[in-house]
């Protein structure tokens, strides 16, 4: 009898806790306008995630102007009574969901959209969004003119200045591209090409990108391009290259050997195509853009490795916040290293020592006192987050060797490929690994703001 009572007990409880989680589940509240971002805590919206974008523009370089329609597939987390976008500046046409006409209320870089129905939990939904106008850069990033164009750096919150998104790195998606331009333009998207249609004076072209990809690394380029076809290392690749820099882009030719040691070294390469663009411009400034880098004037053949290996740090494997972003310009750099040296134990350990050297490397001061596992917003791409984070690299395969070395980055990204991961993920993967205590090696060199001794 007692054990029936205590049973009993167990099952009202556990009914009552299914009730509680229908109610919860059926009352409809506003998705939240932030994803909780510790450096940027209002990128990003909570309530749904974003399934695949299809972003239809028609551009006009001239006079930098857009109109355009974005149509998100998205999936509810919570029941909404309503839900944000990020989107910022441009003017929004109309708005609907799942084909029924939407309001839509904007506050700063706040879209807020209230469906004409509430949106159950777990339920998938369409939202599209007509707009047009003169898109502006956010903080320097996103779309941006150029001399013959356009183009789209928005590593890391610039995406809202072109398209209405969740924009946190933590919720990728799948897209697809078609953009429309002045005749003599191209225009130049993540993926693979699907088509080109030419009218009249305008032409189309059709992208498509099936795997998954973070808001800030997709790009629509346009310019007087001429858009190569070709394969890199097997791999189907796209490469534009604006006017006036073919000659000084060399380099680019040494993507498929790049791609090839790479492959070997961290495992196969993520993507099903692959490319550069390189726009009009003097400077050695570059965006890891999913499959198909962004670079601002030729680029050197460093910068090219340097990219080249974001596509698996950083692209296929994304930092699951802003402040995990040594998990791209450390493992970038050090890759670039690793590249330039050919591998070589010797040469590595070369490199290592002069950036550790007692002077302030690279002639910044106060370079040991920005710790890259937690830099702070300010300190987001300073050179601690990419060189002592790619000393924490070296430093770690000279201590584990380099068949556990290796070992761990292909687990790396074999295990969160097209996901996102975190610093405290990948301490817990070489730990595992090498089979030795590693948290008072990556506290050193991560997390305390001064020079690593002893480790």
């Amino acid at each position: 009898m007692a054990i029936w009572r205590i049973n009993r007990a167990v099952a009202m409880l556990a009914m009552a806790g299914a009730i509680v989680a229908v109610q919860s589940a059926s009352a409809q509240t506003p998705g939240a306008p932030g994803a909780g971002d510790p450096y940027f805590p209002l990128a990003g919206n909570g309530g749904y995630e974003v399934d695949h974008y299809d972003l239809h523009l028609k551009a006009r370089p001239k006079v930098d102007r857009v109109k355009a329609t974005a149509t998100i597939n998205a999936t509810a987390t919570q029941s909404l009574s309503s839900f944000n976008l990020d989107f910022r500046g441009l003017r929004v046409s109309s708005a609907t969901v799942d084909g029924t006409r939407a309001a839509v209320a904007r506050r700063g870089g706040e879209m807020t959209v209230t469906a004409a129905q509430p949106i159950a939990f777990g339920a998938h939904f369409v939202a599209v969004v007509a707009y047009r106008g003169r898109p502006r850069p956010i903080g320097g990033v996103g779309w941006i003119r150029t001399h013959d164009g356009t183009a789209v750096f928005s590593e890391p919150t610039g995406s809202p200045s072109w398209f209405p998104c969740n924009d946190s790195p933590a919720d990728k998606a799948s897209y697809s591209f078609t953009v429309t331009v002045p005749r003599r333009y191209r225009a130049i998207a993540n993926g693979q090409l699907d088509s080109v249609e030419r009218r009249r004076g305008t032409a189309t072209f059709a992208w498509h990108e099936t795997r998954p990809m973070a808001t800030y690394l997709a790009t629509v380029t346009v310019g007087h391009f001429r858009i190569k076809p070709s394969t890199v290392d097997g791999i189907p690749a796209w490469t534009a290259v604006a006017p006036g820099q073919g000659r000084r882009s060399r380099s680019l030719r040494k993507l498929s050997r790049i791609i090839a040691l790479y492959s070997d070294r961290f495992g196969p390469y993520p993507f099903s195509s692959a490319g550069s663009i390189v726009v009009p411009g003097k400077g050695e400034t570059a965006l890891e853009t999913q499959t198909r880098p962004v670079y601002l004037g030729a680029p050197i053949p460093l910068v090219v490795a340097h990219e080249a290996a974001h596509q698996w740090f950083g692209d296929a494997v994304t930092p699951a916040s802003w402040s995990d972003i040594w998990l791209n310009e450390g493992f970038a750099t050090w890759s670039q290293w690793m590249w330039s040296s050919g591998g070589d134990d010797k040469r590595l350990r070369r490199t290592f020592k002069f950036y550790f050297r007692p002077k302030a490397a690279l002639g910044v001061r106060h370079f040991w006192m920005v710790p890259p596992g937690n830099p702070g917003r300010q300190a987001l791409f300073s050179f601690p987050v990419y060189y002592r984070g790619a000393m924490t690299l070296e430093a770690l395969r000279e201590k584990v060797g380099d068949a556990t070395f290796y070992s761990i980055l292909r687990k790396w990204v074999a295990q969160h490929r097209y996901g996102n991961a975190t610093t405290r993920q990948f301490i817990a993967l070489a730990q595992a690994t090498a089979g030795v205590p590693l948290e008072h090696f990556f506290d050193l060199w991560l997390f305390e703001p001064r020079k690593p001794t002893g480790w």
